[in-house]
């Protein structure tokens, strides 16, 4: 995603843009300070009616409305009671893709970083899984539906300086819809990458 028009770029399906976004800064500005995250691994989700781990899949909802486009929005959504993830929506508008941004390297903004996530025990684990980007990041719900593109917005999504020399590829952590699709990326000797989980076996009747 070097030298292009990355808004035309999200356009395309989400399995496709994924890995176009490694290596891509986001980053936040708010009253506390200004945090940037080189990203070193996503996910995708696919739009509805293609994809049963996406949350699009059975259409759009108040929860889900940013994934439904344009292209280039932010999709913030709330897990588990009690982390924010943040997404960059992709695919055609009205479709409901998305990218999640699962982990990355902070490259600015360190100090505020390492605020914001005290629990971090190294630098690499600052926004290594998706709830620990957002956070080291200070995003969260207010930042749904937030323009990546706009120069004065808060939230803002910056080209790679360069295309990965090699990307890899998996299945989804944690997914036990569409398990198999290998829809997750991430530049390899990275250490901030998030380790692979597979979803947990339910149990009982």
């Amino acid at each position: 995603m070097r030298g292009v028009d990355l808004r035309r770029e999200l356009a395309g399906p989400p399995e496709q843009v994924a890995p176009l976004l490694l290596g891509a800064v986001v980053e936040h500005h708010d009253a506390e300070g200004a945090v940037a995250v080189r990203v070193t691994e996503v996910e995708a989700y696919g739009g509805q009616g293609e994809d049963p781990g996406s949350h699009a899949h059975r259409g759009e909802t108040r929860r889900n409305s940013a994934m439904f486009g344009p292209p280039g929005l932010a999709y913030v959504y709330f897990t588990y009671g009690m982390h924010w993830c943040l997404n960059v929506v992709c695919g055609p508008t009205g479709q409901g893709g998305a990218v999640l941004l699962r982990a990355g390297e902070v490259v600015d903004g360190m100090e505020l970083a390492r605020a914001r996530r005290p629990a971090a025990r190294t630098d690499a684990e600052l926004a290594q899984g998706p709830a620990r980007l957002a956070q080291a990041l200070g995003v969260d719900g207010g930042l749904d539906g937030a323009d990546l593109f706009d120069p004065a917005g808060p939230l803002r999504l910056r080209s790679a300086a360069a295309g990965p020399v090699e990307v890899l590829t998996g299945p989804r952590v944690g997914l036990s819809a569409a398990p198999a699709r290998p829809w997750r990326f991430w530049l390899p000797g990275e250490a901030t990458v998030s380790r692979y989980r597979p979803a947990a076996r339910r149990t009982g009747g």
